[in-house]
């Protein structure tokens, strides 16, 4: 059999739409297969690993987070995606850009060069999807979405809420979105934190959906209120695993139970397609943690389901299967 349209497609594919077969268990592992290029010419989405945790406050790890990422997407990948039942690289053209260069040794460097990283990105009107990392990464990517779009809203999946006391300087996984809130990079009155299971003396403006109002109210009423609270406004999503049950996320830094199940985190995502997302992360993989990739299986799940629904917006059409 001729090898020509197999394997590693993603150094060797040069369309960025569709997908030829791969060995699951074999061949070059980027994000879902797709090519690996900085070239963004007719891209829609570009997906990097921002691999940083030096701003962890309790397990450290994070930083092999979106290589764990990755190897965790090949299964999602083989077939069309459940429950869409379509194939988002028919509608979506998609480039895994490899890793954002974080030298780690020379902190003052840090978020200049993830925000860098993300603003050519965006200046090349792509939208970023982004792998941490620990969530303080998503502090600089908020000021280069925000320079290309001003002020937006959040929609913030967390075990915390990340809006602990911030001096503007600290690098800190739990206080950058108040430092983000202080600096005008949000539209907090349309900001949603999601999964909250942890006590902040104030919720400095957000509307906070805490993971036992999730758990008595459900996935509708939780889809609901965030469609509502954000309306039309430009959105940032991101996802810190954590919002995860340590049950189904044991891979990750600062692990709190009572949290949402897989199954609940993914029906939400999946209810979200009205969303206008300008970009997205899923952070705080800590791979060293993990059991049999759970961790890593969860967040890959949840990057490939919201680029599903960025496939819907480019006129993919759900074809559901069963009940």
């Amino acid at each position: 059999m001729s090898d020509q349209n197999h394997g590693d497609q993603a150094f060797r594919k040069d369309d960025l739409y569709g997908r030829w077969p791969e060995m699951t268990y074999g061949g070059a592992v980027s994000f879902l297969r797709r090519k690996y290029t900085e070239n963004l010419s007719g891209v829609d989405v570009a997906v990097s690993g921002i691999p940083y945790d030096c701003a962890t406050t309790y397990r450290s790890g994070a930083r092999l987070g979106p290589r764990a990422i990755r190897q965790a997407s090949v299964q999602l990948a083989e077939l069309s995606a459940f429950p869409f039942g379509f194939d988002p690289f028919d509608h979506l053209a998609v480039v895994d850009v490899g890793d954002c260069f974080v030298d780690a040794q020379y902190p003052n460097q840090v978020v200049d060069a993830i925000e860098a990283h993300i603003t050519r990105i965006l200046d090349a009107n792509v939208l970023p999807l982004s792998f941490g990392g620990d969530h303080f990464v998503s502090y600089p990517i908020l000021r280069a979405v925000a320079a290309k779009h001003g002020p937006i809203a959040l929609v913030h999946f967390d075990a915390h809420p990340d809006t602990w006391e911030d001096d503007g300087k600290r690098f800190d996984h739990g206080s950058m979105f108040l430092r983000a809130k202080n600096e005008g990079l949000l539209k907090v009155e349309h900001s949603i934190q999601v999964g909250i299971r942890t006590h902040n003396d104030s919720d400095h403006g957000f509307d906070i959906l805490t993971s036992p109002w999730v758990h008595r109210n459900g996935v509708d009423a939780t889809i609901e209120a965030i469609l509502e609270r954000v309306g039309d406004t430009k959105a940032y999503l991101t996802f810190d695993i954590d919002c995860l049950d340590p049950a189904f996320a044991p891979g990750t830094g600062t692990p709190v139970p009572g949290g949402l199940t897989s199954a609940q985190a993914l029906e939400i995502v999946r209810g979200l397609g009205a969303l206008n997302l300008v970009g997205m992360d899923v952070v705080e993989v800590a791979p060293a943690y993990d059991v049999s990739e759970l961790t890593a299986i969860n967040a890959a799940t949840i990057a490939h389901d919201l680029l599903c629904l960025l496939a819907e917006k480019k006129g993919a059409v759900r074809k559901p299967l069963g009940r």
